[in-house]
């Protein structure tokens, strides 16, 4: 009887910790933030533009250890770069991440974005792929659509190198973009 009562609560925990992990992959969350005034909406031609010019500079390693340390070319009020997001095994993604500093602040905002949900994702900036200098932007808000995100005040962007979806409870990079 007591085996039984084992086999149970064993199954019961297995089955809750799957649907913990597995059921966010089957809830995708729109979003479709205005663009913030200011700011021209890309056309599809200049943005496959700007990512082939982006592709010819040079091939990222893919979870190095060692950092590579780039100075941003310049301090421009209003950013107009993008950055195209790299899904990971098993976490596809697409679209690009632009940074706009507004009157209000720096907005980072995913545009043409898509990619699968996953249990307690964040957004962090962090300063390597395995996050282990970061800063933690809170849950995140949609997997796909036009997405913004505000940076706090007194976070100085240009000591980031990345933007990523990261799950929390399982230490899983999702998807990323180089922004520095």
């Amino acid at each position: 009887m007591t085996k039984k009562i084992i086999i149970g609560i064993i199954v019961i925990i297995v089955a809750g910790v799957g649907y913990y992990a597995i059921s966010p992959l089957f809830q995708n969350v729109v979003v479709d933030d205005p663009l913030p005034s200011g700011f021209e909406d890309l056309t599809e031609e200049k943005q496959e533009e700007m990512l082939k010019e982006m592709d010819e500079v040079k091939p990222m390693p893919l979870m190095d250890d060692e950092e590579i340390v780039q100075e941003p070319e310049s301090d421009e009020e209003s950013v107009s770069e993008i950055f195209p997001v790299m899904g990971t095994v098993g976490h596809s993604a697409s679209g690009h991440v632009r940074l706009l500093n507004t009157a209000a602040g720096t907005v980072l905002r995913y545009e043409n974005f898509s990619t699968i949900n996953g249990p307690r994702l964040h957004l962090y900036l962090a300063k390597d792929l395995k996050a282990k200098e970061f800063i933690d932007l809170g849950p995140i808000k949609g997997t796909e659509g036009n997405i913004n995100y505000t940076i706090p005040e007194g976070v100085d962007v240009s000591e980031y190198r990345y933007v990523m979806y990261w799950c929390v409870p399982f230490s899983v990079l999702f998807n990323y973009a180089e922004i520095n």
